[in-house]
């Protein structure tokens, strides 16, 4: 078997950057997203030290490392709680859709672009990255504050909306009809409630059959398995986050335990891929000539989802700190915004570097705001 030298020695430089990084950054308390996200833009096209043999192998990490982030999420809860706090938040998801598709939509409106970019554009600043999210979560240690559980929510109920609007905005982007339109909905929305349906009837018995007394078969099964059923949810037209975080719900108890520790490693290795990537995904002259009107919009928007969090922690019965908390987090923008840039790419070169800038700088002032409001070594949960 050939091995690439060029392979191995760009990804061994950079896992060592990645690693000074990440030790720099938790020595202050502060997570190391935004770090591995500058690594990124340095690496990345039109960076100062460009991988051109690493890039394809990054960005495939990527994607593992998006579902493995959202089965640790799903490992930290059951089925049952979170079906019962779920229903709870349908306004608090109403809230975040007004406040924060408004901004997108009307900025679309400003800059002359037409109906699909306008609509492009409100998705981009409406979702957050429940990818980033979880990774914040975990680094500020507030999985187990009384607000996450609102937090949560508003992320899924975003994860659920995008199996209907990216298929509408992937119908408007190549000029599909009326009745494309509504089949693509269904379809997915459709496929969207079968899951869930049989992950609260069945998910229990996943844990009895993937156990395992062997550590190496467990791990094969629970990634193998959170890898499959991802990738099916992304066919049938939601989010592959979506359906790694419903194999981790479905996992409880000690399983639950077993599997959260054996995961940590693999999913940090590649949870620096998901940052990394994102990172590369920036071509940083291309940011420049729309860099003040991405700034202001990352503003306001950051702004809407403050109030977004404070609303959702507030029917968590959080107090005013751990609102403060829940709408700090959700600054971020991420994995979704991307997406969309990638269906929308032939507005006139505009809606690109104005959502791949937009996405950088809340990707790296999300996490840096979520720690400013709140410290680890200072938080307690209110």
């Amino acid at each position: 078997m050939h091995t690439s030298v060029a392979l191995l020695l760009e990804l061994g430089l950079v896992l060592i950057v990645l690693g000074a990084a990440g030790t720099v950054t938790r020595r202050f308390g502060v997570s190391p997203i935004p770090l591995y996200l500058l690594v990124g833009l340095a690496v990345g096209e039109g960076g100062i030290a460009p991988l051109p043999a690493a890039g394809d192998f990054v960005e495939l990490g990527a994607s593992i490392g998006m579902v493995l982030l959202l089965l640790s999420l799903g490992l930290e809860f059951s089925i049952e709680e979170f079906t019962a706090t779920l229903p709870k938040h349908v306004p608090s998801g109403a809230v975040d859709l007004v406040f924060n598709a408004a901004p997108g939509a009307l900025a679309g409106w400003l800059l002359g672009l037409d109906a699909t970019g306008i609509v492009a554009l409100a998705g981009v600043t409406w979702v957050s990255s429940s990818t980033i999210v979880s990774r914040l979560l975990d680094d500020l240690h507030r999985l187990g504050n009384r607000e996450t559980p609102g937090v949560l929510s508003v992320l899924l109920l975003e994860d659920f909306a995008m199996a209907v609007y990216l298929p509408v905005l992937a119908v408007l982007a190549v000029g599909g009809t009326v009745l494309h339109l509504v089949a693509s909905v269904a379809v997915a929305v459709g496929v969207l409630l079968v899951a869930l349906a049989a992950s609260h009837r069945w998910g229990h018995r996943v844990g009895h059959l993937v156990d395992d007394r062997d550590t190496e078969q467990l791990l094969l099964r629970i990634v193998g398995l959170a890898l499959v059923v991802a990738a099916f949810a992304e066919l049938a037209g939601t989010s592959a986050a979506v359906g790694a975080f419903l194999v981790g719900l479905a996992l409880t108890g000690p399983l639950a335990d077993r599997v959260r520790i054996l995961v940590a490693p693999l999913r940090d290795l590649f949870a620096a891929a998901f940052f990394l990537a994102i990172g590369m995904s920036v071509a940083p002259s291309s940011l420049l000539p729309l860099l003040p009107v991405t700034f202001a919009l990352a503003v306001v928007t950051a702004l809407t989802k403050i109030a977004t969090g404070w609303f959702a922690a507030a029917r968590s019965g959080a107090g005013r700190r751990g609102r403060l908390r829940a709408g700090s987090v959700l600054i971020v923008r991420g994995e979704f915004s991307i997406v969309i840039v990638g269906l929308v790419a032939f507005q006139g070169g505009l809606i690109g570097p104005l959502v791949t800038g937009y996405v950088l700088i809340l990707a790296i002032a999300g996490p840096l705001v979520a720690w400013w409001v709140s410290p680890p070594a200072t938080r307690r949960a209110r």
